[in-house]
């Protein structure tokens, strides 16, 4: 699996934060229709969602799973 489609990629955030509400922190990963998304590569995913949204006015048909260039650098935002 290369993408979610925008329903597969709201069920996975509300995944992530139904646990961490319940745990306290953020999954080492999620699993959306059996493809597993490690933690940097659904942050990478929420943080490219957001902006598509801030710079569109709307959410993308789809989402890639692949970390892109300006977030290998570990640079994460939110933990």
């Amino acid at each position: 699996m290369e993408s979610l489609t925008l329903g597969q990629y709201r069920k996975m955030v509300e995944e992530v934060i139904d646990f961490k509400r319940l745990n306290g922190n953020l999954p080492e990963y999620t699993t959306v229709d059996g493809c597993r998304i490690s933690k940097q590569d659904y942050i990478d995913m929420i943080e490219r969602v957001n902006r598509f949204f801030l710079e569109m006015g709307r959410n993308p048909r789809s989402v890639e799973i692949e970390r892109t260039e300006f977030t290998k650098t570990e640079k994460i935002l939110a933990q």
